[in-house]
Formats: structure tokens, C-alpha cells, sequence
């Protein structure tokens, strides 16, 4: 009898033994995958710059949730962004994210309506408001702090996405801007660590906005803040010039 339960026992620590391999293989294999696959949005076909979205344009890809990009749109938002243009050509079947749409000209949203899920808009604002005449929503810009005591210049956020000038959110033509129109705001849509940071900023300085390329998704890594001996030193400038626009030494060491 006593060895009929043991022969029981041992079968029993066997099949749980068993039972937990198989759960340990399972879950090494998802991980190993890149997790449980979410459902996102992407392009049907090319969808151009400028063009507004309509039910044909979206399909679906499944992709593992440690491929998932925060900005992502997820299948289950698809009618959040129905009659949103694209501010950059997406390519067939790339998956779209919230920085490739916003309102244009013959679309104006409620500006809650336009921030990134996640996000915040913050409204800031910045030196020479002239610049602004410049900026559209649906622009990116990079952020710089400028604190003139400490005669410095550093960047804090990179590739920001522009929700709306002044209380436009549609991206006017600017012949259609009333005479003596000056925007002097800007909102971003950041994240709420990110506001914290241009609120900070903020309060100690000014600051400024630089446009940049709508197809470039390029930020550099901890880019160097700039002083003023930046002004006053050949090899301070020299270093933080673009190679491009180094000048070409010929023979003799003259430019």
C-alpha cells in the first residue's frame, strides 16, 4: 500500500514538475518574442503628406508589445484619428503614430482632441515671437533654454510635435493671416515630465524653438550645452559646427 502512494506521489510531483516546464517554456518563448502581440494601425497603402484619413487608408498589424513605440495608435483609436491629415508621407503597411497626424487648413479640432495619448499640450512662450509666423501646427520643433545669466544655451526636448499657434490649431496659409496677426504662444504636445521640464525652464530663462524637416526623425544623444566663450574661441565654434560646414584646409593651410 505504502509503495502504491509513493508510486502515486512520484507520478503527481511529476506531472506538476512537467506542468511548470511547460509554463517556464511558454513564458521564455513570449518573452523571447517580444511579448503578447497588440493590435496598431497602419497604412493600407502610401498615405501622402497632406492627405486626410478615411476608413480605406487604415488596416492592421499585430506586433509584439516590446516593439510597441508609446506614440503608436492603437486599432482600438482608429476612429480618434478618421479626417486627421498626414504632416508626412507613411509608407505602405508602416505603422502609424500620433506625431504623423494633425488638423489642417479645412479641419479644425478642439485642441484636447489633438494631444497625443499620454501627452499634455503646454503652451509656452518664446524669444523673438516673430519666429512664430514662421511655425505651423503640425510642425516639429526642438526646444532650447536660453539663461542669460549663466550665458548658456542648452537643448531640452527634441522632434516636438506643434498642436496649435496662438488659438489656431489648422495649418493656415499665411496670406490668409489678418494684417498685424502675431501668435505668441506655441503648444507642444510633451509628455508630463517633459512640461514639467519647459515649465522650469521656463521661469529661469528664455526660451526658443528651432523648425525641423518633418520626415527627419533624427535626435541626438545628450547634445552639449553651448556657452558664450562658443562666441570668443575659433575651436570652440569649430567643434560645434557641422562637418559640412568646416571649412576645407587647401596646401598651406589656407581655406
Amino acid at each position: 500500500m505504502k509503495e502504491r502512494h509513493k508510486l502515486l506521489l512520484g507520478s503527481a510531483l511529476a506531472v506538476l514538475g512537467l506542468g511548470l516546464q511547460l509554463t517556464y517554456v511558454r513564458r521564455f518563448e513570449a518573452q523571447a518574442s517580444g511579448g503578447p502581440r497588440v493590435q496598431l494601425l497602419a497604412a493600407a497603402r502610401t498615405i501622402e503628406r497632406g492627405t486626410k484619413l478615411t476608413p480605406e487608408l487604415l488596416t492592421e498589424r499585430s506586433v509584439p508589445q516590446a516593439y510597441v513605440d508609446e506614440r503608436a495608435i492603437r486599432a482600438s483609436e482608429r476612429d480618434a484619428i478618421l479626417n486627421l491629415r498626414a504632416v508626412s508621407t507613411v509608407p505602405v503597411q508602416q505603422t502609424l503614430v500620433w506625431t504623423d497626424l494633425i488638423a489642417t487648413n479645412d479641419d479644425r479640432r478642439d485642441l484636447s482632441s489633438l494631444v497625443q495619448p499620454g501627452n499634455r499640450a503646454l503652451p509656452i512662450r518664446v524669444q523673438f515671437e516673430e519666429a512664430l509666423a514662421l511655425i505651423r501646427p503640425g510642425d516639429f520643433v526642438d526646444v532650447l533654454s536660453v539663461d542669460a545669466d549663466a550665458h548658456q544655451s542648452s537643448v531640452l526636448l527634441q522632434r516636438v510635435l506643434v498642436l496649435a499657434i496662438g488659438g489656431e490649431t489648422s495649418a493656415r496659409d499665411p496670406a490668409a493671416e489678418p494684417s498685424g496677426y502675431r501668435a505668441n504662444l506655441l503648444t507642444l504636445s510633451v509628455s508630463l515630465q517633459e512640461a514639467q521640464l519647459l515649465s522650469l525652464a521656463q521661469s529661469l530663462g528664455g526660451l526658443m524653438v528651432v523648425v525641423r524637416g518633418v520626415s527627419d526623425p533624427r535626435v541626438f544623444e545628450a547634445p552639449p550645452d553651448v556657452d558664450r566663450s562658443a562666441l570668443h574661441d575659433s575651436a570652440v565654434r569649430q567643434s560645434v559646427q557641422r562637418p559640412s560646414r568646416r571649412p576645407v584646409l587647401l596646401a598651406g593651410g589656407q581655406p
